[in-house]
């Protein structure tokens, strides 16, 4: 019921969009919130197919739209602002998360959705988020080590694509074009900060930090007889946030009632970043191209806060408690090169790509309780690398086979190798001390260990084809088929077919069936890792310390752990397009069945562990040191279910233009099965591995509808944005549903303003949640008596309140 009610929704929705865009109160697009370039690559290996035209949906989203909004130069976070069907949540007190947000599309988990830049597949973060935040257990692409000022547009693909593209594509496909410019250039300044007003369950009071600096400029140059280079650049400083609660006096008495002690927020962030993209015809019919890119960032979070009564606390050195702070140094290394042209007929295109990603952790501010005073409160901690090599041979030909218009025929090669690192830290950071009492590692975030060192690779093979044409001059069709040969599972093969059917010019049916799979990354393989953590122990939360086993490991196997197995997906989506003059509207319903899901399992033992269980696990671990045992398990089943819903209309007023344009995703998503239980105990037991909190997260975690309605004037140099978001609530679950509790609806108001004065400088002034708008606080009983958590770290438009920002740019 659920489900139907959910479709009706969205179509009720569809319908009344339609009428109010018929009566010109609908949306549109121009130069405004979402600068759609007509032609599009992602999706279709035909050559000239417009966004509208395409076989399944495609969102194109403009360097313009993307600059306008706001000043925290997150592609993520401008991709999101313009995407419904796309989420960027900001978890804090989640180590590496904090600082490698993870982006979700459809609702379903970070890495099950490809990223390419230019057209090839991007390599992905070597972290993989382990603690409780949306997208735990993936290891996925980070949005933001592309800066923006480098980004012409991005090609959103909403449909499963692993035939056309390979593993991971079951979401569905981001394509990311850089500039391609042999002259002209700009540069933007950007400064905002937060100002907003915070209640938290314990009080309220006024915050003014988040401050926000960037510069970054981008110039054309022309390139041999007909090339281009484009260069970028980009630096940005940003100031952390803090939305932590007050202390709880009452059990720590010594602290006041108005005394914060925690930071709970956006990470303080420093990254300078460096682009070129080339292009070089070398005769009439082949030519060179390349691109590299460089992101050096350098960042700092909170960890929970120790009290001045915590157990590992040494109070001669910290007499009111201590902070523990994160820092990560990340950097991102993406160098490509190929060439391109015709060969018997063919088009051939061949390149190759490199790929690195790196983080190494420092603790600050921490201590090694074991050693009491004698302690260093600075730690190197250990590093995390991912690298990934690429080489690509694609084909394409036409064929005239008597349809109404020649078949496009494409092909390809793949060969891709993976390395992962794990780097242990100094053995400071997870060393026992003279005192054995205490814990031996660096509070916040331990060290890795020896025993946590890997250094694994893999390689695999990938053979494809795709026909695209049309059988009648109203029905087009795609069908394309992909294998691949991994050296570590073996292989899988996908496939796909989608059909359009034009009625008219002004609408038209489409919809598309395919198979799809994610392998298993080398990181949820491998990663191995001893973390602290605010757990839920009976009633109340507590920080215990918490072990990752690889599956291969004998305690992972003792308790359930499997080799990994690819996930596999079904997706099917039926839409419509609509168009008449200024008028456009799309809607698509999609449902994605997915199996075998790779998940990250509870901490065991936990609450709803059996009592024998409980204690055959505790005997497993006692060797290790920690409190609880995770793994990564394959046998999570999901169906979700939703629909799209975009629509656009302008309006030519004489000497001015107004463009709006609304659009909306509907999503739910059920847990269809979990994962069978390893022979612990005689006892009956629960579903200890995948308990509730996980299956609810993956249900109700991110927003079953997303409503987005823009506006954009402007009258010769005078131009006015705004865009009204609405924001479903989802819920924050834990495995005791007493802790359960929702972020609320939320209705986010942003507005900017923009002069061009005649030399071509331009000034916006504007703000973002200009009213001010935050989720529900975290509860009491869920924020603990240091009041580490204010807010929900699942709100899927953050929790910094309202960001005014000024932005001063000027092309040539």
């Amino acid at each position: 019921m659920r489900h139907r009610s959910l479709l009706y929704a969205a179509v009720s929705a569809a319908a009344l969009w339609a009428g109010a865009a018929t009566a010109q109160t609908a949306a549109g697009s121009g130069s405004g919130e979402v600068n759609v370039e007509e032609l599009v690559v992602t999706g279709t290996r035909v050559v000239g197919r417009s966004r509208l035209d395409t076989l399944v949906p495609v969102d194109v989203i403009g360097a313009e739209a993307i600059s306008r909004q706001g000043a925290s130069t997150e592609l993520a976070q401008a991709l999101a602002n313009l995407t419904p069907a796309l989420d960027f949540p900001r978890p804090a007190i989640t180590d590496g998360t904090d600082h490698v947000r993870p982006a979700t599309l459809r609702g379903l988990a970070p890495d099950q959705t490809l990223v390419l830049v230019n057209g090839m597949r991007g390599h992905v973060s070597a972290l993989v988020a382990v603690n409780g935040s949306i997208g735990r257990g993936s290891t996925a692409f980070d949005l933001n080590t592309i800066p923006t000022v480098t980004v012409d547009r991005v090609e959103v693909l909403r449909d499963g694509a692993s035939a056309q593209y390979g593993a991971d594509a079951i979401a569905g496909v981001m394509n990311i074009r850089l500039r391609e410019a042999a002259s002209g250039g700009g540069a933007t300044l950007n400064y905002g900060i937060f100002d907003t007003s915070v209640r938290t369950s314990r009080g309220k009071r006024d915050a003014h930090d988040g401050l926000t600096e960037s510069v970054a400029a981008w110039q054309g140059f022309g390139l041999g007889d007909g090339g281009f280079l484009t260069v970028s650049g980009e630096y940005v400083n940003r100031h952390p946030t803090n939305r932590s609660n007050y202390v709880d006096a009452v059990a720590l008495p010594l602290y006041n009632s108005t005394r914060i002690i925690g930071r709970y927020g956006d990470p303080k962030v420093e990254s300078y970043s460096v682009f070129a993209n080339a292009g070089l015809p070398l005769n009439d019919t082949w030519s060179v191209y390349g691109f590299a890119g460089y992101q050096h960032r350098d960042t700092n979070a909170a960890a929970t806060a120790r009290a001045y009564n915590n157990a590992n606390n040494v109070p001669s050195v910290y007499p009111g408690g201590f902070l523990p702070q994160i820092e990560t140094e990340i950097k991102d290394l993406t160098v490509q090169g190929g060439v391109k042209g015709e060969a018997a007929g063919w088009k051939v295109d061949l390149s190759a790509n490199y790929g690195k990603n790196e983080l190494n952790y420092t603790v600050v501010n921490s201590i090694n309780a074991s050693y009491g005073a004698a302690s260093q409160r600075t730690f190197r901690a250990g590093s995390l690398e991912y690298t990934q090599w690429i080489v690509d041979l694609n084909l394409s030909r036409t064929f005239d086979v008597g349809l109404v218009e020649p078949l496009n025929v494409a092909g390809g090669l793949e060969y891709r190798d993976e390395g992962f690192k794990i780097g242990a830290g100094e053995p400071a950071s997870y060393t026992v001390g003279p005192d054995p009492t205490k814990a031996g590692v660096s509070q916040g975030f331990p060290g890795f260990r020896p025993a946590n060192v890997v250094d694994v690779s893999r390689h695999n093979y990938a053979v494809y084809a795709d026909v695209e044409g049309k059988l009648t001059d109203k029905l087009g069709f795609d069908i394309a088929a992909r294998y691949e040969d991994y050296s570590d599972f073996g292989g899988k093969g996908t496939g796909k077919i989608a059909l359009r059917y034009d009625f008219n010019d002004a609408f038209a049916l489409r919809g598309a069936v395919s198979t799809g799979f994610k392998a298993p990354a080398l990181q949820q393989q491998y990663f191995t890792y001893t973390s602290t953590n605010n757990v839920l122990v009976g009633s109340t939360f507590q920080l215990i310390e918490v072990g990752t086993f690889p599956v291969s490991s004998a305690v992972a196997r003792a308790l359930g752990a499997k080799p990994l197995e690819p996930e596999t997906s079904v997706n099917y989506s039926l839409g419509a397009v609509y168009r008449a003059g200024a008028f456009e509207l799309t809607v698509d319903a999609y449902q994605i069945e997915l199996e075998n899901r790779i998940v990250l399992s509870e901490n065991l033992p936990n609450t709803n562990t059996p009592a024998a269980t409980t204690a055959a696990i505790n005997a497993l671990l006692a060797p290790f040191g920690v409190s609880a045992a995770r793994f990564f398990i394959n046998g999570v089943d999901t169906t979700t279910k939703g629909v799209d819903v975009v629509a656009r209309y302008h309006f030519d007023l004489g000497d001015s233009r107004l463009d709006l344009t609304g659009a909306a995703n509907f999503n739910d998503t059920e847990v269809t099965k979990t994962p069978a239980l390893p022979t612990l105990s005689a006892l009956p037991q629960p579903a200890f591995l995948f308990d509730r909190g996980n299956r609810l997260t993956y249900e109700e975690g991110t927003p079953e509808r997303k409503l987005v309605f823009g506006a954009d004037w402007t009258r010769n140099n005078v131009a006015i944005s705004t865009k009204v978001t609405d924001y479903d609530s989802v819920l924050v679950p834990n495995n005791n549903a007493a802790f359960d509790y929702s972020t609320g609806r939320a209705v986010l108001v942003d507005l900017e303003g923009r002069y061009t004065f005649p030399m071509g400088v331009t000034v916006a002034l504007g703000a973002n949640n200009i009213l001010d708008e935050y989720p529900r606080f975290t509860p009491s009983a869920n924020s603990g008596a240091t009041g580490s958590i204010g807010f929900p770290g699942f709100s899927p438009f953050g929790f910094n309140g309202r960001f005014v920002y000024g932005r001063l740019s000027y092309k040539w």
